[in-house]
């Protein structure tokens, strides 16, 4: 059905990656290529567990090009017994690329560095950590799943500010015309990236998203309000309302233990 005779738009689930192993280690991950943990796979399992007894089911997802999403978007449909479905994969949706503090553990740097400084180049909008050099391994322009990307468009460090950057075209030109056309969207990403689209979807300021922690493996989902012919002309999906599927007080556990991380 074409977006000019659909009347209601398509639920919207996004779902931060299981934890990895690089999480479990408390270790800054960014662009870094690591596996799910134990803990990780089992959140990916449960994800699907979630989606299938709320009744949900897809049309397309998207993932970012990081093998922890990849990896727990294959389990959670696995689980869901939809491993049929389209999937993409888009770099915008990569986490955030958190330059020099990439592999340095979180706390460690709070020690170095301060609680203060630590807290801005976790959650700051607009401050970058310390950036890479371009001959660096953690430089994406040295990975060959980045090369079909203008170099000029790879990071070598961001702040939340350039994660919102790139992630708002993808919105703009994947997510917007699938939903307004009624379907069912699954999007399987990272910490930032996420916080990025919700900062747009649920009118978040620069301020207050600094204190939005996104746990790990649990589906959050956005229902629409039908959009108007001016809507529609200008890209715009008004969120009806938001919510986290699964157990409360889980959800409530997972979400701090994500704001204690760097132990600020």
């Amino acid at each position: 059905m074409s977006a000019a005779t659909q009347t209601t738009p398509g639920t919207l689930v996004v779902l931060r990656h299981g934890q990895s192993t690089w999480n479990e280690l408390n270790l800054f991950t960014g662009w870094h290529d690591v596996p799910l943990s134990t803990k990780g796979e089992a959140e990916a399992d449960a994800a699907g567990r979630t989606l299938r007894d709320a009744g949900l089911r897809f049309d397309v997802v998207f993932t970012s090009l990081l093998s922890r999403a990849i990896e727990t978007n294959r389990r959670a449909l696995a689980t869901l017994g939809q491993g049929d479905v389209p999937i993409h994969t888009d770099w915008r949706l990569n986490e955030r690329h958190y330059g020099a503090l990439q592999g340095l553990d979180k706390k460690e740097t709070t020690r170095l560095h301060g609680a203060e400084q630590t807290k801005i180049w976790r959650r700051s909008f607009d401050v970058p950590p310390p950036a890479v050099d371009r001959t660096s391994p953690e430089h994406p322009a040295n990975d060959p799943r980045y090369a079909h990307i203008d170099g000029a468009l790879l990071p070598a460090t961001e702040c939340l500010r350039d994660v919102v950057a790139r992630v708002m075209p993808f919105w703009r030109e994947l997510l917007v015309p699938r939903i307004t056309a009624g379907d069912n969207v699954l999007v399987v990403a990272h910490g930032n990236s996420l916080r990025a689209l919700a900062m747009h979807l649920e009118t978040i300021s620069a301020d207050d998203i600094a204190e939005m922690n996104i746990p790990t493996g649990v589906p959050r989902m956005y229902r629409f309000h039908v959009p108007t012919v001016e809507d529609r002309a200008q890209y715009e999906l008004r969120v009806a309302n938001v919510a986290y599927l699964g157990d409360a007080a889980a959800i409530a556990a997972a979400t701090n233990a994500v704001a204690s991380q760097a132990g600020t």
